[in-house]
């Protein structure tokens, strides 16, 4: 039998490419043979996210139609027959069995000519309010995996299967002791982690700085800031660092198991793979959605964990007033955290992405037989 050739397109942000590799890195565990490829495309992250990770990945040129009148979008029907074109050539070359969209523009194109092509689709879908792209493709999908309950209304019933998001399991594996050694900080004081996403939040880093004196000083916090690379300088002028000794702010984590580790509570953006970090890790959360992003999805994302008792939903516009307030009364609350870290940990599946790879696998086998 000829191994599975598993085709999968996701792009533009870490919310679509990197539950996209946790989804390959599966499907490699179930099927040491299979043969993965990835289409996303050169100026966004996947670029050097996927090669990292170890998969080939090749290029199609397409972007978003922007809602607001401007000269990028004169370029969109070249990008868009271009993108139909490549994709069609890259379909005809490596012959996959099954096409996965995990999200983003670039999974369009892929999509449509895979669906016309008469191969199956597999859509994994991260959020509360799918993307575009996964809902134009939802009436060609064989399968579609979403990963909150409010996913359903926007898909055709008899196609879902509710798995949770593709999680890496790492971040489960560090200790608690060993973590707060590694930040240099103590036991006896609760650190509270702050994340903006990969780029950091500029509304979010505004209420920290604001109310930094009352948090470190006042409550006593330790806290580790996730601040953004674009904003780190900034910041740091800003701040009198020597006298914040239990602060870390950094651009980015590269040890994200031992943050999570470390931290009795978390701020965080509620995008779908922060959710599912949080899930997976237990971890208490005060989720703060995103305003500027399609559909509000961020917000019902956040809805989802508050109802299930795992957050505390904070707008946006109310941060910078309300921040110390609800971070005072959460973390010195054990039983309140217990509780929290319960509920997280009820909703998460840490068995998502072995769940979606045997049933792509599944689907290819049927097409090889």
């Amino acid at each position: 039998m000829d191994n599975p050739r598993i085709l999968i397109a996701a792009g533009g942000t870490g919310g679509h490419v990197y539950p996209a590799i946790s989804i390959a890195d599966a499907i490699r565990s179930e099927h040491q043979n299979a043969e993965i490829l990835f289409v996303g495309t050169k100026n966004h992250m996947e670029w050097t996210a996927v090669p990292k990770a170890g998969y080939e990945i090749v290029n199609v040129w397409i972007s978003g139609f922007h809602r607001r009148l401007t000269l990028k979008n004169l370029l969109f029907p070249f990008k868009l027959i271009t993108s139909l074109i490549q994709s069609a050539n890259i379909l005809r070359k490596f012959r996959p069995q099954v096409t996965v969209s995990c999200g983003g523009y670039v999974a369009g194109p892929v999509g449509w000519v895979a669906a016309k092509s008469g191969i199956p689709i597999v859509i994994q879908e991260q959020n509360s309010y799918p993307g575009v792209t996964n809902r134009m493709l939802a009436k060609d999908a064989e399968k579609i995996f979403t990963a909150f309950e409010g996913a359903s209304k926007y898909f055709p019933k008899e196609k879902i299967q509710l798995s949770g998001n593709p999680v890496r399991s790492v971040l489960r594996s560090a200790d608690k002791k060993e973590a707060l050694k590694s930040l240099n900080f103590i036991s006896d004081k609760p650190v509270l982690l702050i994340l903006g996403g990969s780029g950091g939040a500029r509304s979010i880093n505004q209420a920290m700085l604001e109310n930094i004196t009352s948090l470190h000083d006042e409550l006593g916090l330790q806290i580790l800031w996730q601040c953004g690379p674009r904003y780190y300088e900034g910041l740091s002028a800003e701040m009198d660092l020597n006298k914040l000794e239990n602060l870390k702010l950094t651009p980015y984590i590269d040890k994200m198991p031992e943050a999570y580790a470390a931290a009795d509570l978390v701020i965080s953006r509620a995008g779908a793979s922060s959710c599912s970090e949080l899930m997976m890790t237990g971890k208490p959360s005060v989720l703060v959605p995103s305003p500027n992003v399609a559909g509000d999805h961020q917000t019902e994302n956040a809805k989802s964990m508050v109802e299930a008792g795992a957050s505390e939903l904070l707008p946006d516009e109310k941060m910078k007033d309300v921040l110390v307030d609800l971070v005072k009364e959460l973390i010195h609350d054990q039983e309140k955290l217990k509780k929290m870290n319960q509920a997280a940990l009820k909703l998460a599946k840490p068995d998502a992405a072995k769940e979606i790879a045997r049933e792509i696998l599944n689907i290819a086998k049927t097409r090889l037989n």
